[in-house]
């Protein structure tokens, strides 16, 4: 059932279904990032996402976004935040990338979700994961999760693509996302309040068209520590 390449230093298995599709899923040591903060309580560079809220939080306009490389954070640090707050689609790639690593598959769609660590407040879009064109968003919601965002993102897509009779790949960087898909079930411990119902007739709504329509899109997980952040990426952490 497994086939192990060991090309790399990191493992890649492709593994068959039932219904003769392969997945495949590359074994990454856990992703890591570092938060350039340019205008903050102490601007700097921060290796958490908890460092980089106490720097950020409760600071007017405050300025700051994520990188997957500690290079990547230095270069922005260096830079202006106007020239790294949303992805020019010329711009360069801030590491090296392998020439011998794997590579996104295109043309495909890249989903993602937006959560306000104030408000509480989510949302969710999709892109063109080659050229970053928007193609659906949603939102914001009251009192919802990232993760939630990111599973009726991928929900969205596939509905959106099975009506234009597409097996175009849908990339999320969000395993748990992923995996409620697969088992066709938000497996979410957000307790439901009267801020969220509206959310939570989306998750139903979204888990009875799963549990009702059959998929050949590849739902596939976006490597950040070898591509960077997902191109339908927010920019905002």
């Amino acid at each position: 059932m497994y086939q192990n390449l060991k090309k790399h230093e990191r493992s890649i298995y492709f593994i068959t279904t039932s219904s003769k599709q392969s997945s495949i899923f590359y074994l990454m040591p856990k992703a890591s990032k570092f938060y350039v903060v340019w205008s903050g309580h102490k601007p700097g560079i921060y290796s958490s996402w908890e460092e980089c809220q106490q720097q950020t939080k409760n600071y007017s306009n405050a300025k700051y976004k994520g990188f997957p490389t500690r290079v990547a954070a230095e270069n922005a640090y260096a830079g202006n935040y106007d020239d790294f707050k949303t992805k020019a689609k010329s711009s360069k790639p801030l590491f090296k990338v392998d020439e011998n690593l794997p590579k996104p598959v295109f043309p495909s769609i890249a989903v993602d979700a937006a959560w306000n660590t104030v408000s509480g407040d989510m949302e969710y879009q999709g892109v063109d994961a080659q050229t970053g064109r928007l193609i659906f968003h949603q939102g914001p919601f009251r009192d919802g999760t990232n993760n939630i965002g990111e599973f009726l993102a991928i929900v969205h897509a596939l509905a959106m693509l099975k009506r234009e009779k597409s097996n175009l790949p849908i990339y999320s960087d969000s395993m748990t996302a992923i995996t409620w898909v697969r088992n066709r079930k938000a497996n979410t411990k957000l307790i439901k309040s009267k801020e969220n119902e509206v959310l939570f007739d989306l998750i139903a709504r979204a888990e009875k068209w799963l549990k009702e329509n059959i998929w050949k899109n590849p739902i596939l997980k976006w490597e950040t520590p070898i591509w960077g952040e997902i191109p339908a990426d927010f920019g905002r952490k």
